[in-house]
């Protein structure tokens, strides 16, 4: 094993290039760009767990998720100053440069969190900040692929990550509909803001579903493409329902909540279905994976872009059932998100011991190089 593939932050987007000039993996010029997906996940189950298991654990995945949101910001700040090259790089690949919606996502769902710790001010702060790298990426990400690819295709990047795309979307329209009782003054503003929102974020998701299956029927699928990520084909459609049903549970007194209340609530039952129309297929995907192709299942942080579609299928089902009365969908929330705990468990098992492997590996000291023989 390299000691790039020893680092907790080491991800197969990671080309063996940009290893660190000493030879040894660097936690800050290796960060990959979805490694905000952490806080995406933990944030998420904290906020199922909220509603549907003990406190105490609540709280814990709650504080987890503000210390790694803070500790991987200060990462990326560092990363910016220091690496500005492998940034660069990053946004020029077009199996990775998606990967940093994850710090959209990752901001608000913790924002939303923040607000049902009873800190809407917090949340307020979070979506501002969210919404305006939410601007930033969903414009300069599609261009720079647009105007400055080198091939004449980037169908062989598509993977997974390129739904993130909708996730950071449709959370910045949870933001918005979360906004909407924190500031009742501005809900003219907000709540069309939260449902344009919702519809950019459902387009975006059929386009880019056409162009993943057109990818897996043109392209030979393999083992080390088929990873993680394309969880979020089911995650994305699962935050598009959530995003609908914070929609619904809006004040019905709200002239957009009045004109677009059935559409909205048609189309996430769809998109509902379809999410876990999904579930059973990733299952497959993943048995051929590590089964027949025996891929080995070891830790890498795109283990994270699967715990979080199955917080969010959870927390989506739970809510978007209760404002539609949808008694059936009670009982699939808590063993979808006692099956996030699990995950969750698991993955971030495997990340502590990974971690200690390369404290382990990083402590060593070089062993000193031999002179060359005198021909």
């Amino acid at each position: 094993m390299t000691a790039l593939a020893a680092s907790p932050l080491s991800s197969p987007g990671i080309e063996p290039a940009q290893a660190s000039r000493e030879g040894r993996p660097s936690p800050i010029a290796d960060l990959p760009p979805a490694a905000f997906a952490f806080v995406m996940a933990t944030g998420i189950v904290s906020t199922g767990v909220d509603s549907l298991g003990p406190a105490w654990l609540s709280r814990l995945l709650f504080a987890a998720a503000a210390c790694g949101l803070v500790l991987l910001g200060i990462a990326l700040v560092a990363r910016l100053a220091r690496h500005p090259s492998r940034i660069a790089a990053d946004a020029k690949a077009a199996e990775r440069v998606f990967g940093f919606f994850t710090l959209v996502a990752g901001i608000n769902v913790l924002g939303v969190r923040f607000n049902l710790a009873g800190h809407p001010v917090v949340t307020a702060v979070l979506a501002g900040i969210a919404g305006l790298a939410w601007l930033f990426l969903t414009y300069a990400i599609p261009a720079g692929l647009l105007l400055s690819r080198q091939s004449d295709s980037v169908l062989g990047g598509i993977n997974g990550t390129w739904l993130l795309w909708v996730v950071a979307t449709q959370s910045v329209s949870i933001s918005a509909s979360v906004l909407v009782h924190t500031w009742p003054s501005q809900r003219g503003l907000l709540a069309p803001t939260a449902v344009t929102l919702w519809g950019i974020g459902l387009v975006i998701y059929l386009v880019l579903v056409t162009l993943i299956f057109l990818r897996w029927l043109t392209i030979p699928m393999k083992a080390g493409v088929l990873g993680p990520p394309y969880w979020i084909l089911m995650g994305a459609t699962a935050i598009s329902v959530l995003a609908g049903g914070r929609f619904l549970a809006l004040p019905s007194a709200l002239p957009v909540r009045q004109v677009l209340s059935g559409t909205v609530a048609g189309f996430s039952f769809v998109l509902w279905s379809f999410g876990t129309w999904w579930v059973p297929m990733l299952v497959i995907l993943g048995l051929w994976r590590h089964l027949r192709q025996r891929w080995p299942l070891s830790y890498e942080t795109s283990l994270w872009s699967m715990v979080f579609p199955l917080g969010m299928y959870a927390v989506a089902t739970l809510t978007f059932g209760k404002v539609e009365h949808l008694t059936f969908m009670a009982p699939i929330s808590r063993v979808a998100i006692w099956t996030a705990v699990f995950a969750w468990t698991a993955v971030a098992a495997g990340m502590a011991a990974a971690a200690a492997r390369y404290l382990t590996a990083t402590g060593k000291p070089e062993a000193p190089a031999l002179p060359a023989k005198a021909k």
